[in-house]
């Protein structure tokens, strides 16, 4: 299937490693030209050198939190494409805590993974409105819950956001979704949260229907068709990739 993403300007945040990256890496592929972001700027680098030329990759460094971040990228991308017709939304954490978790990983999780992307976003709409069109994928994280992570209740906050914003975008031929992964081999997943082959094999044993932990790319071809004009019917939806981990019926 042609997903018609031939020329088409994403920005991608998070870019340098994990999801993110095989996000950016298949979006070229698919023709995009891309705008990659985070704050490892040798990571980046590293990225762009795999990318087809096609992609014409800007690298954007930046730390998504801080002041002015959201309007500097803006005006980098525009000023270099003239355009911004995708944004993922891929710059975030999870924050499992202990016992009830101190007030300041509460702020920061909020800042990270809903104020941030929050303002990306808002700092973005006005020219995609202005072209009718706009596709806004959102990385979050699971709605259900199995102990305190400062994560989850900005994740839940995106996903009420992501919905509203949904239906005041419809008519301007923009669409707004968001992608919680499961467990997938990421740098996250693959140092933090399972750090041994050992670990990944018992927890999909017990865990996932499919009987293995995904791979990036497993969640970054979902991504890709969001992204595309052929998923234009498709907004204000939450679309989980977990291999079946997920126990929700809906």
């Amino acid at each position: 299937m042609d997903l018609r993403l031939t020329g088409k300007v994403a920005l991608v945040t998070g870019a340098s490693a994990g999801l993110g990256r095989a996000i950016a890496t298949m979006l070229a592929e698919e023709g995009c030209r891309l705008a990659i972001l985070a704050r490892r700027r040798h990571l980046l680098e590293e990225l762009a050198a795999t990318l087809p030329a096609s992609a014409e990759p800007l690298i954007v460094v930046e730390d998504i939190t801080a002041a002015g971040a959201a309007e500097r990228t803006r005006d980098a991308v525009l000023g270099h494409f003239g355009r911004c017709d995708i944004l993922v939304n891929n710059a975030g954490g999870s924050r499992p805590q202990t016992d009830l978790g101190p007030e300041a990983v509460w702020m920061e999780s909020m800042e990270l993974n809903f104020h941030a992307g929050r303002r990306m976003t808002h700092a973005f709409i006005p020219a995609m409105q202005a072209q009718r069109f706009g596709r806004i994928v959102n990385l979050t994280g699971q709605d259900e819950v199995h102990n305190i992570n400062a994560a989850s209740a900005p994740n839940g906050a995106v996903h009420i956001w992501a919905k509203a914003l949904s239906r005041v975008l419809g008519r301007d031929g923009i669409t707004v979704n968001c992608v919680p992964p499961g467990r997938l081999r990421s740098e996250q997943i693959d140092q933090r949260i399972l750090p041994t082959e050992e670990a990944r094999r018992a927890w999909a044993e017990k865990e996932v229907p499919v009987g293995y932990i995904g791979e990036a790319e497993d969640l970054a071809v979902l991504v890709a068709f969001l992204c595309s004009p052929r998923a234009r019917y498709i907004t204000g939806q939450v679309v989980h990739v977990d291999g079946g981990t997920r126990r929700f019926p809906h």
